[in-house]
């Protein structure tokens, strides 16, 4: 089908220790679970209400696994961006299908962001895996021809 897009965009907060397995060809696969949350004020009663939405995430990226391993924790604030998949599994206690929704991170359209501050005051925290956004490294690192005057 042309024109479409499979594209997953979420920021939100870890609700338990990532979860690192080793699959069968020896790579790892790291498991998380993301809420994210709005909130609102009820126009009736004046009370302000929220919603929490539960994600599932698969990071099969090895460089992502490795970061996630080291560095995410519950609690942890971040953005991914990924594609959803959805796959089909056999129950083995009832032996009927079963299907499991999940945003993916795997390849080069693939990013985990760390939000939260370290306190060392540069962005150490931010970590990408997406290759094919990333600027040329060829490109001249020499901006003197940048306008100063911009107003912001």
């Amino acid at each position: 089908m042309a024109g479409s897009l499979n594209k997953v965009q979420l920021i939100g907060r870890l609700g338990a220790d990532p979860e690192i397995k080793q699959m069968v060809n020896g790579k790892s696969v790291a498991r998380l679970s993301i809420a994210t949350s709005q909130s609102w004020k009820d126009k009736s009663s004046g009370e302000r209400k929220e919603k929490t939405e539960w994600h599932r995430v698969v990071i099969f990226n090895e460089g992502l696994v490795n970061v996630v391993q080291q560095y995410v924790k519950k609690g942890s604030n971040v953005y991914i961006e990924g594609q959803l998949s959805t796959r089909k599994w056999k129950d083995e206690a009832t032996g009927q299908d079963k299907y499991s929704t999940e945003v993916v991170l795997q390849g080069y359209n693939s990013s985990l962001t760390m939000l939260d501050s370290r306190g060392n005051g540069n962005n150490s925290n931010l970590v990408k895996e997406n290759k094919s956004s990333l600027p040329n490294e060829n490109m001249s690192q020499d901006n003197s021809d940048l306008d100063d005057e911009i107003p912001f």
